[in-house]
C-alpha cells in the first residue's frame, strides 16, 4: 500500500472517491447532451472560470496582500464580513437583479424590490458587527 502511495501521491480512497465524484459528474452531465441550451451553458461556465481565475482572483489576491501589508491586526475584520457579503451577494443575486420577477410574483405574490435594500442592511449589519468586536478587542488589550 505505501508503494501505490509513493507513486500515486495519496491513499487508495483519495483516488476511489475521485473517480466516484466524476463517475456522478458525468452521470449528472449525461442529462444535459440533449439539452438545446448546453452551449450556453457550456460558455457561461467557462467564462466564469476564466473571468475568476484571470481577473477577479488577481484582484482580490492583491487588495488583500495590501491590506494584510497595511492593517495586520485589522484584516479578519475586514475579511470575514467582505467573505459574508460576497456569499449574500451571490445568494441575492436573482433577487437583485429581478431575474425571474414574474415567476417569483406569480409564487409569493411579492415584489423582488426589496432584494437590494435587505442585502445591503445585511452587509451593513456585518461590518458593524466586525466593528464592534474589534472595538471591544482594543479595550480589552489596553486595559
Amino acid at each position: 500500500m505505501n508503494r501505490f502511495a509513493d507513486l500515486y501521491g495519496a491513499r487508495l480512497t483519495h483516488l476511489v472517491l475521485l473517480l466516484a465524484s466524476l463517475a456522478l459528474a458525468a452521470y449528472a452531465g449525461s442529462f444535459l447532451l440533449g439539452d438545446p441550451a448546453l452551449l450556453t451553458m457550456l460558455v457561461w461556465f467557462v467564462g466564469a472560470a476564466v473571468l475568476h481565475d484571470l481577473v477577479l482572483f488577481p484582484l482580490y489576491s492583491l487588495a488583500d496582500r495590501a491590506l494584510v501589508s497595511r492593517l495586520p491586526r485589522l484584516v479578519n475584520h475586514i475579511r470575514i464580513p467582505l467573505l459574508g457579503a460576497g456569499l449574500t451577494f451571490v445568494l441575492f443575486l436573482p433577487g437583485i437583479i429581478r431575474q425571474g420577477e414574474l415567476t417569483h410574483l406569480a409564487a409569493t405574490g411579492l415584489t423582488q424590490e426589496p432584494y437590494l435594500a435587505r442585502w445591503l442592511w445585511l452587509v451593513l449589519g456585518m461590518f458593524a458587527v466586525s466593528a464592534v468586536v474589534y472595538g471591544i478587542r482594543l479595550l480589552v488589550r489596553k486595559a
